[in-house]
C-alpha cells in the first residue's frame, strides 16, 4: 500500500482517476473520503421505512460506480455526481424493497449489473444525474432543514437534537459524545423518531 499521507492530499478528482485506473488505495481513500456522505444521503431513506446498515451498503455501491464511471470531460466537479449516483442507487433500492415487500435490498442485484453500464449511455446520461426526480423529492426532502422543520412538533427536545446529529451524519458515538448520553440512549431515541416519523411520511406514491 502507497504513502496514505499522499493520497490523503490528493484532490477528489485525481484520486477519482486513480481508482478508475486501478489503483485500490486511491479508491479505498475516496470510499472513506465520501463515507459520511454516503451515511447523510441514506438516512432520509432509512426514517421513511429501510434498514440502516443495508441502505449504507446500497450508498455505497452507488458511490463506487461514481468512483468507476465519473467522465471529468463533463465538467462537474466529482462530489456533485457522487451525490447523485448515491441517491439514485438509494431510490431503486426502496423502491425495489417496497415492491418486494421487505425482500432484502439486495436481493437479485449483482455489482456486476450495478457498473454493466456502457460508456457511451452513461455520458448521455449524465445531465439527468442532476435533476430531482418526484422519488427523491418525497423520501430525501431537500434539506435536513425540510425534515427538522416538518417534523419536529412530534418530537421532544432530545429526539429534535438528535434528529439534527443524524441527518447530518454523525455516527451513534458521535451523537452520544455531544450529547453526553450513552450510545443505547442515542439509539432509542433514532428509533423512537423512526416510528413517529412513519407514522406522517408520505409514502402514497410506492404504493
Amino acid at each position: 500500500m502507497g504513502n496514505i499521507s499522499l493520497y490523503d492530499e490528493q484532490s477528489d478528482e485525481n484520486l477519482q482517476k486513480m481508482a478508475a485506473a486501478g489503483d485500490n488505495t486511491a479508491e479505498d481513500r475516496l470510499s472513506i473520503r465520501y463515507s459520511r456522505l454516503v451515511r447523510v444521503c441514506a438516512r432520509p431513506y432509512f426514517l421513511a421505512g429501510g434498514d440502516s446498515e443495508d441502505l449504507t451498503q446500497e450508498g455505497m455501491l452507488g458511490l463506487l460506480y461514481a468512483v468507476r464511471g465519473f467522465d471529468s470531460n463533463t465538467g462537474a466537479p466529482f462530489r456533485s455526481y457522487a451525490e447523485m449516483c448515491i441517491k439514485h442507487r438509494l431510490i431503486t433500492a426502496v423502491k425495489s424493497s417496497l415492491r418486494l415487500k421487505h425482500a432484502p435490498l439486495n436481493d437479485g442485484i449483482s455489482l456486476d449489473e450495478i457498473l454493466s453500464y456502457e460508456k457511451s449511455s452513461r455520458e448521455a446520461d449524465f445531465p439527468k444525474e442532476f435533476r430531482r426526480i418526484p422519488e427523491e423529492q418525497v423520501l430525501a426532502r431537500e434539506s435536513a432543514d425540510e425534515i427538522i422543520k416538518t417534523y419536529s412538533r412530534w418530537l421532544s427536545k432530545f429526539e429534535a437534537q438528535i434528529l439534527r446529529l443524524f441527518l447530518d451524519g454523525l455516527t451513534y458515538k458521535e451523537m452520544a459524545d455531544r450529547v453526553n448520553r450513552p450510545q443505547k440512549s442515542v439509539d432509542n431515541a433514532v428509533q423512537r423518531i423512526k416510528k413517529k416519523l412513519a407514522r406522517h411520511l408520505n409514502l402514497g406514491d410506492f404504493g
